[in-house]
């Protein structure tokens, strides 16, 4: 069996995540969109890197014997400044670096692309077995090198300057430190793919960090739904000293033992089965002045920056929607934006919000944070509208932190977010069956809408499903708040 790159730091993180992927992928397991994504950003990443050495040279050849000997081609060609995604291969280890720049001195310098935008720990072992894999190929590497994003630079317009979209940060002695472990490592690797069974591994930080395995689930199975850990934000030490007790589950917790006011609560809730309200909620909600707004917004963030003024993974709103109850009525009016092209939607997106928004009433968010972060971006962007939006950012109204210090429900089970806490205090909402379902998912969609090879018909599908899904989120704040207010009138 070879050993590639990817496989090699999977052994790394864990030795049994290795020998699943080898022997039972069957079993991967993971969010498509979120992966997607993730690759997309990548990719992306990846296809403007090359130019920071015109005139390199791709390796396109994708099988291994064909990339191997393209690039030693490559490399006896002095007449090639770099080249990308060559292919090298040592005792069963295949790896495909991400640029290989030639020196003048004829030694050669290592550079891995990344499309974080900064030098993380779990990036060296990635670089070293590319090195060890090289040296021992007979390739005279000089130094090894680490590109990535630079969350800095600014947009123009026109091309992307990659010395400037990129910081490129030596790596060459972190790398080094490595090599003494790389023999050892690859020794036990190569014994686990061998192996007609799994290694015992105990489940721990590793099962997440740097990334959560693919067979997280086969190895920590889900848990029962009165587990301590389901208590809302409860510390590792908590959960230690509880476990320490013998107590696994919320309904055997003490009542005499301490907890902070928040797990007290919680845990009183799910051990009486009841939901929980606080007696100050009344006055949280007084605040509120009509016309009430409710609104939620919808971005992406792409790493390449596509508009003037913008930097790499800044947020590109695309879609908000509103709804507007008056106190008068019961009715409520809905108002929304949707982007339909590869336009630059920042203006049209801030222009309509503020007619919709008006100048009067609180504006009812969830995580508020988010959506002034996003306020305060257009304000930069677009300084016309600066004081319209300092206006909208003073009447935000956020209830998540309501939510979070006055309410538990047992079907919370420790999260706060909307999708959460919706099904909880309004059962008949859910997002179930929703063609999007998530933030994630619609800006996949809104992607697939805009860049597409879409035709009319599905490009109309997408919309629609967007329109739905963003006016769900609205809708929902609506049914959480008015839940709330009759709950207070049994207080």
């Amino acid at each position: 069996m070879t050993l590639s790159k990817s496989k090699f730091l999977a052994g790394w993180q864990c030795l049994k995540r290795l020998y699943l992927l080898v022997h039972r992928p069957d079993l991967v397991a993971g969010s498509e969109g979120t992966d997607h994504a993730f690759m997309e950003q990548g990719l992306e990443v990846g296809r403007l890197a090359p130019k920071l050495f015109p005139g390199g040279v791709e390796v396109t050849a994708i099988g291994l014997g064909e990339a191997i000997r393209a690039t030693r081609e490559l490399i006896a060609n002095p007449q090639i400044p770099a080249i990308f995604e060559p292919a090298f291969e040592w005792d069963g280890v295949y790896v495909r670096a991400d640029i290989l720049q030639r020196r003048k001195d004829r030694r050669w310098r290592l550079i891995e692309v990344k499309s974080s935008t900064s030098l993380k720990e779990e990036y060296i072992p990635d670089v070293a077995i590319q090195n060890h894999v090289l040296s021992k190929a007979g390739i005279d590497v000089a130094s090894c090198h680490l590109a990535h994003v630079n969350r800095a630079y600014v947009y123009q317009g026109g091309a992307i300057d990659p010395w400037r979209f990129f910081r490129i940060k030596n790596v060459t002695r972190r790398v080094e430190a490595l090599r003494p472990k790389l023999p050892s490592q690859l020794e036990s690797e190569f014994r686990v793919i061998s192996s007609t069974e799994p290694p015992n591994v105990e489940t721990g930080l590793h099962c997440s960090r740097p990334r959560t395995c693919e067979f997280y689930e086969q190895c920590n199975p889900p848990l029962p739904e009165d587990h301590i850990s389901y208590l809302p934000r409860i510390g590792a030490k908590v959960i230690v000293k509880l476990r320490e007790l013998g107590v696994s589950s919320i309904k055997d917790i003490p009542d005499d033992y301490s907890l902070n006011e928040r797990l007290r609560h919680a845990c009183t809730s799910v051990q009486t089965g009841q939901p929980w309200f606080s007696t100050a909620l009344k006055d949280e909600l007084a605040v509120l002045k009509y016309p009430l707004c409710f609104m939620d917004f919808e971005t992406i963030n792409p790493a390449i920056p596509r508009f003037v003024g913008m930097h790499p993974y800044d947020h590109i709103p695309f879609q908000w929607s509103v709804h507007v109850q008056h106190r008068t009525s019961e009715a409520l009016e809905h108002h929304e934006y949707l982007a339909g092209d590869t336009c630059d939607p920042r203006r049209g997106f801030i222009s309509s919000l503020c007619d919709a928004l008006g100048q009067q009433g609180s504006i009812v968010v969830y995580n508020g944070s988010f959506e002034s972060r996003r306020l305060s971006e257009a304000a930069r962007w677009l300084p016309e509208f600066s004081e319209q939006i300092e206006s909208i950012q003073s009447r935000l109204w956020d209830l998540l932190p309501v939510v979070r210090d006055h309410v538990y429900h047992p079907a919370f089970a420790g999260s706060y977010s909307l999708k959460a806490v919706l099904p909880a205090l309004a059962q008949e909402m859910t997002y179930d069956g929703m063609d999007v379902a998530d933030g994630q998912e619609a800006g996949l969609t809104w992607e697939t809408m805009v860049r597409g090879n879409v035709d009319r018909v599905e490009r109309e599908r997408l919309r629609q499903a967007l329109l739905d899904y963003c006016g769900q989120d609205t809708l929902a704040l609506v049914r959480v708040l008015e839940e709330l207010n009759r709950r207070c009138l049994q207080l």
